[in-house]
């Protein structure tokens, strides 16, 4: 059994293995995708695979839809090569339920899949063509929160990004260089309308879509670039939308224990790679069953009738109440506290931190007690719901192999939403007081702990990616386990940042409850699980 269209003309030994099969002429879906796309994808990852890929197969099985998507990737050009063409766009979604059972599905609403490589003649000019179509109605990304970034960790503009506004849109390699640049040519046919759908898990990311991409407009049109009015298009909310949108799906890296349930099956070439950027890529995905898409309903051009497929539509200050639901108190930062402490306590697996009663009780803490109180229920999910279910049933799921190693990448970029936002709400608020904040100050602790990159057995482990590690890692240096450190001294820089956790921790007065934290954490082996367990009551 091959993932390929050859392969899949045997339908009968796929369904017999249990596998649900596109139900739709997918011939004639690719077909009427290239002469008419509506949707173009960037960011061939495992989320847009899991859900994104999955829903629109859905409403082709169904018929709601008639065409399928492009996807294009401006960052790993290697997933395409190696794992999009070897497979014609076909992939596996395995989805590990709660209650032990496993469903595989091969997805094939995939049907065109590019590089968006400024290099790469074919890909380049057929993305400047779909840029083109009257047809085109979303553009939708998933590139990490790294990707809309216009800077390094030090806030110096990025080589890349500096060349692509001296020179033009011709030739960018910048990722949101060459967004803008593909935009650009949406604007001089016609000014066509569109949607530039962020669905990254970041907050207000549509509008740090519009940041980057309007920077280079402006750039362009500062020098002379491109047409004058082009940054007025870029501008112009009935013309291109940037909406802002809300996802949740947990998808991660391909595990090894899924290749064995489709090898059993008799699935062949199912080996992961890594990329030279470092990427895990497999033919197959592992996710969970619990997804969310919220998107702000502002789509120039129209949009398709997803609603059907799952996918919540509303307006963009219900949007905005539920990423701040999720990502400020009710899932992001138990994920980040459980990523944090699970480093440093050896823990490979975030399910099996939840059978930790110290680790359950700070995320309990975290999600209901400090968290809740400053959530403003959006109406279209329920907070108290949603933290039950991600408490209760997703994070302590033990099918999926998602690691605390993975979650705590970029952890420096996550702080100031995830945690800061409800230390913000708790100074504006009359009845609460920052001073009864006792979990947030320990993961703050925790986190600086996690950068000296010893655990809690005094063994060095490696840091998870993390673009601020370079100019952190100054900073901490003299932090020593076991030995006696200038706590104040080594951490008020670091305390006093903003931009790392939102607020002055000082100034919110956490300040001192912090430092004592660290100082406790780096008394030697075993400092870590014991100021947990009292800090908890466990």
């Amino acid at each position: 059994m091959q993932l390929n269209k050859i392969g899949l003309q045997d339908r009968t030994a796929w369904e017999k293995a249990g596998y649900k099969l596109p139900g739709f002429d997918r011939e004639a879906v690719r077909i009427n995708t290239m002469e008419h796309p509506f949707w173009v994808h960037f960011g061939a990852g495992n989320i847009f695979r899991a859900f994104q890929a999955n829903v629109v197969q859905n409403l082709l099985n169904r018929g709601v839809l008639d065409r399928g998507l492009i996807v294009a990737e401006g960052y790993d050009y290697e997933i395409i090569g190696k794992m999009n063409v070897p497979h014609d766009d076909y992939s596996i979604l395995v989805t590990l339920k709660a209650d032990g059972s496993v469903e595989k599905t091969v997805v094939g609403s995939v049907v065109e899949s590019l590089t968006a490589d400024s290099d790469n003649d074919r890909d380049y000019n057929r993305l400047k063509e779909i840029f083109q179509k009257d047809s085109l109605k979303m553009v939708s990304f998933t590139i990490t929160e790294k990707g809309y970034s216009l800077v390094n960790g030090k806030g110096e503009q990025l080589p890349s990004v500096k060349a692509d506004m001296e020179c033009g849109p011709k030739k960018p390699e910048s990722y949101i260089g060459k967004i803008a640049a593909l935009l650009y040519e949406r604007y001089l046919s016609e000014e066509k309308p569109v949607a530039m759908v962020s669905m990254d898990n970041c907050s207000h990311n549509g509008s740090r879509l519009y940041e980057a991409v309007a920077a280079f407009a402006r750039a362009w049109e500062e020098n002379g670039t491109v047409k004058t009015g082009f940054l007025e298009y870029v501008n112009d909310k009935e013309k291109v939308s940037f909406p802002w949108t809300m996802i949740d799906k947990i998808t991660p890296r391909p595990d090894p224990t899924v290749k064995e349930i489709l090898e059993k099956d008799g699935v062949e070439q199912l080996d992961q790679i890594v990329t030279s950027k470092n990427t895990y890529a497999a033919p197959f995905v592992n996710a969970e069953e619990c997804e969310y898409l919220v998107i702000e309903d502002a789509f120039p051009n129209g949009r398709p009738d997803l609603e059907r497929g799952g996918i919540l539509f509303a307006a963009r200050e219900t949007v905005d109440k539920v990423e701040k639901m999720k990502v400020c108190t009710c899932l992001n930062p138990l994920h980040t506290s459980l990523a944090v402490f699970g480093c440093l306590l050896g823990y490979d697996l975030i399910s099996k931190e939840m059978k930790d009663p110290a680790l359950k009780k700070l995320v309990e803490v975290i999600g209901y007690e400090e968290g809740l109180p400053v959530v403003i229920n959006p109406g279209i999910l329920d907070p108290e719901k949603f933290i039950d279910e991600v408490l209760n049933v997703r994070i302590p799921n033990p099918f999926m192999p998602d690691t605390p190693q993975r979650i705590a990448t970029d952890t420096s970029q996550k702080l100031a939403i995830r945690f800061g936002e409800t230390v913000k709400a708790y100074q504006k608020s009359e009845q609460l007081n920052v001073k009864d904040l006792k979990m947030i100050p320990l993961v703050f602790a925790g986190w600086i702990r996690y950068l000296v990159g010893v655990d809690d057995n005094g063994d060095a482990f490696t840091l998870s990616p993390d673009p601020m590690l370079d100019t952190l890692m100054p900073l901490i240096k003299e932090l020593k386990l076991g030995g006696e450190s200038d706590v104040h001294r080594i951490l008020k820089p670091l305390l006093s940042d903003e931009k790392i956790f939102g607020i002055n921790v000082y100034d919110a007065g956490m300040g001192e409850l912090v430092e004592s934290y660290v100082k406790e954490m780096t008394a030697g082996p075993g400092a870590v699980r014991s100021l947990l367990n009292k800090v908890t009551g466990v």
